[in-house]
C-alpha cells in the first residue's frame, strides 16, 4: 500500500484527522506515516477513533504497523498516549477481577511523561493534564465494552490483542520509607488483589497473608496465587530467604542493605509479572549524584547572545546541593543506599570521583547563547554528560527568562500619552515584552492569533521607541496587501510617528530616496525589500516582519536576502502557529536569533531524533518560548478581556490595472455629468458607475469579463489569500460574502487553492433542500474549510457556527445588511470569538462610504439603507469627490 501522510488535529475535547491532503505539511519533523499492510488507519480513525486509537496502543512502535520513526508528529503523540495507557492497563494487579468494572486513572508521572512528549502540531496548546484524564476515560471505555463482550480471560484477551504483553500477577510488592527509625528504615509488604465481598465487590489489595484465610477451602486458588512467589525468589537471595521462611506472607521492617537488595531486583521482578510499588526518588533516578551547572547565578550585563555568562558547577542529588563534607562522608559509605541531607543516595564512588573530576571542566564563563543550548539540551553532548550533567538556570538568569515566558507577570511600564488608543491588559503585557527584548538586545516572535491586536502593540512599541531614539531608523517590511492598513493603523494610533511608504516606484527611485534619508520608520513589501540592495547598506535599528511566514521557506531568495538586512533588534510578526512546522521554526529563528537552534543540518539531525525521544520537544519548546510570545483566544485570561465579535476594517491598496481601470471610470462620469445628464438618465449613470468601480475594486476582471481573474491583479484577492493561511494555518473555518453571484465560484476556486481543499458555494440559485446539506457538511466534524455566499441568499435561516471568521469580501453599505449576515456564524451555539474583516478599497469610493457609515453610525441604516440610491441625490461635485481615487 503506497505511503500516505496521516496528521491529526488536537482539540479542546479530543482529536480530528487533519484531512488536508498536502505535500506541504512534510518538512523537517513532520514524517511520512504508512498504513500496516491490509489496514487503513485512516478508515478506522473515521468509523470510531477511540476505537483506532486503544487498537493503535496494541500495535506498538515496532507492532505490525512498523510506523514508529515514520509517524507525522501528531500520530506519533496519540500513538505514544495509547501505548501508556496500555502500559497502565496492563500494570493493574486487579485487572482479572475488576473487568469491566475496572478504575483507571493516568499516574502524574505518566501524565508528565505525556505532557513533556507534545509535539508541535495544531491544537497543541489544548493538551494539559485534563485533557489527558480525558483521554484515558475514553480509551478504558473502549476497554470495559470489549472485555464485557469476552467470555475468556483478560489474560487471553490482551495476549490476543499482541503476544509479548502480558497481565501481572494478582501478588504486589510493596517498598516505603519508614520515618524514625535508624536500623530498619523501610518497610516491605505483600499484597494481593481481591474483591471484597462486604464492601460491595469492590477489589482490594489484602496483605499476602489474608490469603491463607480466604482460599483455606481450595488449596489449588492458593497455590495459583502464591506460585509467583518462587519465581520472585530466584532474582534475589534475600527474597528467596523470606520466601522460604514464609516472612513473604507478612509485613516486614527492612535495613537500608535489604531495602537496597529489593530496589535492585525491581526490573526483574516486574519482568516476572510482580509490579512493585516503590519510593519516587528511586523511579526517577533521584538518588544518583549529578553534576548540576548553574547559569547567571548572580545579575550581570546582558545585551545579545554574546554576553558573558558565569557557570557554577556543583554535586548535587535531587537538586540538592551538596557540600565538601556531604561528598566526603559518600566517600566514605559503602556500596548501597546512604541518607544525606535527609535524602536516599545509592553510593557509587567510581562515578562520584569522575564526577569530580569533570567539574573542572565547567569551570568559568560562557556565551549566554551557548548557556541557552546547553540548558535546553540542544546543544550536542556526550553520551556520559548526558546521563551525568544537569544544566540549570541560576537565580538572576531563572528570573529573567521567566520575565520572557510570562511578560504579564512584569511591572510594564506607562504606555506613551501620544498613543491614541486604550491599551487591553495583554496588548500592555506584549509592548512591554518587547521592549524588554529591545533592551536585552533579543530578537522577538510577536505571534498572537489573528485579532488580538499584534499591530497596535508594535505601533507603541515603536512610538515609546521614537521618545527614546528620535535618530534611529526602523524598516517594517509587510505584504503588499496590507500597505494600507499600516498607513491607516498608524494615522490612528501614533499621529506623531513619521512615516515613509518604500513602494510602488522603479527601483532607482526608491533607492534615490533611500540615500537622501529617511523618517522613523520606514514601510515596504517583501517584493520591494528584496530588490533594493541599498537596504543592507543601511545602519536600521530595527527590521520588524509583519506576516514573518513570507520568510519560512530558508533556501529562497527572497528569505535570504532579507536575513541579510543587518539590525541591532530584529521583531517577527505573525498569526499563525508558527511553531506548528518545525523547518518553518528553524528559518524563523535564523533571522530573529541566528545560531540559536543551529545550523540548518544540526537542526535537521536534531528533529529527526525527536521520534525516538519525544520527551525532547519540551525541551526544544522550553528552549524558543522566551522569545515568542504567542496568546490565544482560547486563552481564559484573554478570552475574558475580549468582545464575542471583533470587526475590523481592512485596508486594500488598489493594483495599477485596478487605478488604471478606475481612472477611466471616474473620467466617463465627469464627462457625463458635464454634458448636463439629469434625472433618471443622471442617476442611472451614476448608479452604473458606483457598480463598475465596486467590480473593479473587486477584480478587474469582474467588470472586464474577461474571466482571467489572475489575483495579483486584486489587492483584495491579495488580502483574502493573507487572511486566509493564516485560518488555514489552525485549520478554522470561514464565511467569505459577496453581493456578487457571479464571482462566487472565482472565490471558491481561488479559497480551494489556499486551503488545499475545497469549500462550499451557495447563492440565490441554491435549493432549499441543498442548502441544509450544505450547512450541516459546514459544521460537521470533518473540515470544510470555507463557504462562499451571497450576501442576499445568506441573509437568514443559516446556522453557521462552526465558522469563527467571517470575511465581506465587499461592501453592501447597509449596515443592518452586514450584521445579519455576519450573524449566521455569530449566534446561539457559537463557543468561539468571532473575527469580522470588512474589505475596504483605500482611497477609493469604499472608503468614502465606509467613513459616512462610521460617522453616522446611528443614522447609518436610515442613511445608507436603501443601497447606493442615496449618492444620487448628492451634488455632482459631491459624487466626484466621493468617487476620486486618492493615493
Amino acid at each position: 500500500m503506497a505511503a500516505e501522510t496521516l496528521n491529526f488535529i488536537f482539540t479542546p475535547e479530543a482529536f480530528s484527522i487533519d484531512d488536508i491532503s498536502d505535500d506541504a505539511l512534510v518538512g523537517i519533523g513532520k514524517g511520512r506515516s504508512s498504513p500496516p499492510a491490509g489496514e487503513d488507519w485512516k478508515g478506522r480513525f473515521r468509523e470510531d477513533k477511540f476505537q483506532a486509537l486503544y487498537e493503535l496502543g496494541f500495535e506498538g512502535a515496532g507492532g505490525a504497523g512498523g510506523m514508529g520513526k515514520s509517524d507525522s508528529p501528531s500520530f506519533a503523540f496519540l500513538r505514544f498516549l495509547s501505548e501508556s495507557f496500555i502500559e497502565a492497563l496492563t500494570a493493574m494487579p486487579e485487572i482479572e477481577l475488576a473487568r469491566e468494572s475496572l478504575d483507571l486513572q493516568p499516574a502524574e508521572d505518566v501524565k508528565a511523561r505525556l505532557l513533556s512528549a507534545v509535539p508541535f502540531a495544531l491544537g497543541a496548546e489544548y493538551i494539559d493534564g485534563e485533557w489527558i484524564d480525558g483521554m484515558f476515560a475514553r480509551l478504558l471505555e473502549v476497554f470495559h465494552r470489549e472485555i464485557a463482550a469476552c467470555d475468556g480471560t483478560v489474560a487471553a484477551y490482551i495476549s490476543g490483542k499482541r503476544q509479548d504483553l502480558r497481565v501481572p500477577e494478582r501478588v504486589f510488592f510493596h517498598l516505603v520509607e519508614k520515618k524514625g527509625d535508624e536500623n530498619y528504615p523501610f518497610a516491605f509488604l505483600a499484597t494481593y488483589a481481591t474483591r471484597d465481598e462486604g464492601g460491595g465487590g469492590k477489589v482490594r489489595h489484602m496483605p499476602l497473608q489474608h490469603a491463607l484465610t480466604e482460599f483455606k477451602g481450595d488449596q489449588q486458588k492458593l497455590l495459583q496465587l502464591l506460585g509467583c512467589l518462587n519465581r520472585a525468589a530466584e532474582v534475589s537471595p534475600l527474597l528467596d530467604k523470606l520466601v522460604e521462611s514464609g516472612e513473604m506472607l507478612h509485613p516486614l521492617r527492612l535495613s537500608s542493605e535489604e531495602a537496597y537488595e529489593v530496589l535492585k531486583a525491581v526490573p526483574s521482578l516486574e519482568e516476572r509479572g510482580i509490579l512493585c510499588r516503590i519510593p519516587n526518588w528511586w523511579k526517577r533516578r533521584a538518588s544518583s549524584v549529578r553534576l548540576s551547572v548553574k547559569f547567571g547565578e548572580k545579575k550581570q550585563s546582558l545585551t545579545g547572545f554574546d554576553a558573558i555568562v558565569s557557570m557554577q558547577p556543583e554535586l548535587t542529588v535531587d537538586g540538592v546541593p551538596l557540600t565538601k563534607r556531604d561528598i566526603q562522608k559518600i566517600l566514605q559509605e559503602t556500596a548501597g543506599l546512604a541518607q544525606i541531607k535527609g535524602k536516599w543516595i545509592e553510593v557509587d564512588k567510581e562515578r562520584l570521583q569522575e564526577l569530580l573530576n569533570k567539574m573542572e571542566e565547567y569551570g568559568g564563563d560562557v556565551s549566554f547563547l551557548e548557556a541557552l543550548r546547553l540548558e535546553s539540551g540542544m546543544a550536542e553532548k556526550s553520551k556520559e554528560d548526558e546521563d551525568a550533567v544537569t544544566f540549570t538556570n541560576g537565580e538572576w538568569l531563572a528570573s529573567m527568562m521567566r520575565n520572557l515566558r510570562r511578560p504579564s507577570d512584569m511591572k510594564a511600564p506607562k504606555v506613551p500619552a501620544t498613543v491614541h488608543a486604550e491599551l487591553r491588559p495583554y496588548q500592555v503585557s506584549g509592548y512591554a515584552w518587547l521592549g524588554l527584548m529591545a533592551e536585552l538586545g533579543l530578537g522577538a516572535c510577536l505571534a498572537d492569533d489573528m485579532g488580538l491586536g499584534k499591530t497596535l502593540q508594535v505601533l507603541t512599541f515603536l512610538e515609546a521607541l521614537r521618545r527614546h531614539k528620535k535618530d534611529a531608523r526602523i524598516l517594517l517590511i509587510v505584504p503588499a496587501s496590507l500597505l494600507g492598513n499600516w498607513e491607516r493603523e498608524a494615522a490612528r494610533f501614533t499621529p506623531r510617528l513619521p512615516l515613509h511608504i518604500l513602494h510602488g516606484r522603479r527601483k532607482d527611485v526608491l533607492e534615490g530616496e533611500l540615500r537622501g534619508g529617511v523618517p522613523f520608520l520606514t514601510v515596504t513589501t517583501y517584493a520591494t525589500a528584496a530588490r533594493l540592495d541599498a537596504l543592507q547598506g543601511m545602519d536600521w535599528e530595527a527590521v520588524i516582519l509583519d506576516e514573518a511566514q513570507a520568510i519560512k521557506n530558508p533556501g529562497a531568495r527572497q528569505t535570504k536576502f532579507i536575513k541579510s538586512i543587518p539590525a541591532s533588534l530584529r521583531i517577527a510578526m505573525t498569526g499563525t502557529p508558527i511553531e506548528n512546522d518545525l523547518s518553518n521554526l528553524w528559518s524563523l529563528f535564523d533571522f530573529l536569533n541566528k545560531g540559536l537552534l543551529g545550523s540548518a543540518a544540526e537542526f535537521k539531525r536534531y528533529a529527526g531524533k525527536l521520534g525516538d525521544n519525544p520527551q525532547d520537544y519540551q525541551r526544544l519548546r522550553r528552549l524558543v518560548s522566551p522569545f515568542i510570545l504567542r496568546r490565544l483566544k482560547t486563552d481564559k485570561s484573554i478570552i475574558s478581556d475580549l468582545p464575542d465579535k471583533m470587526e475590523q476594517v481592512d485596508y486594500v491598496t488598489l493594483s495599477k490595472k485596478q487605478t488604471v481601470l478606475y481612472r477611466k471610470q471616474v473620467a466617463d462620469l465627469e464627462e457625463a455629468l458635464e454634458g448636463g445628464a439629469e434625472g433618471i438618465a443622471r442617476r442611472g449613470i451614476i448608479l452604473a458607475t458606483i457598480m463598475k468601480l465596486k467590480q473593479i475594486c473587486n477584480h478587474p476582471d469582474q467588470f472586464l469579463g474577461s474571466g482571467g481573474y489572475d489575483p495579483g491583479e486584486s489587492g483584495k484577492f491579495d488580502l483574502l489569500r493573507e487572511l486566509c493561511e493564516t485560518i488555514y494555518e489552525k485549520r478554522e473555518r470561514v464565511l467569505v460574502f459577496t453581493q456578487y453571484k457571479e464571482i462566487t465560484e472565482t472565490l471558491a476556486e481561488f479559497l480551494r487553492g489556499v486551503f488545499h481543499k475545497p469549500g462550499l458555494v451557495l447563492h440565490g440559485g441554491t435549493r432549499v433542500k441543498k442548502r441544509a446539506e450544505m450547512v450541516e457538511a459546514f459544521n460537521a466534524e470533518e473540515y470544510t474549510p470555507f463557504m462562499v455566499l451571497s450576501l442576499k441568499a445568506a441573509g437568514v435561516g443559516l446556522n453557521l457556527t462552526a465558522a469563527n471568521h467571517v470575511i465581506h469580501f465587499d461592501r453592501w453599505w447597509n449596515p443592518a445588511v452586514e450584521n445579519q449576515a455576519t450573524d449566521r456564524a455569530f449566534r446561539i451555539g457559537q463557543t468561539k470569538n468571532v473575527i469580522v474583516h470588512k474589505f475596504v478599497s483605500k482611497g477609493a469610493i469604499e472608503e468614502r462610504i465606509d467613513e459616512v457609515i462610521e460617522k453616522k453610525r446611528a443614522l447609518a441604516e436610515s442613511v445608507v439603507g436603501a443601497g447606493e440610491q442615496w449618492i444620487t441625490e448628492l451634488s455632482d461635485q459631491e459624487i466626484l469627490s466621493m468617487m476620486r481615487l486618492e493615493l
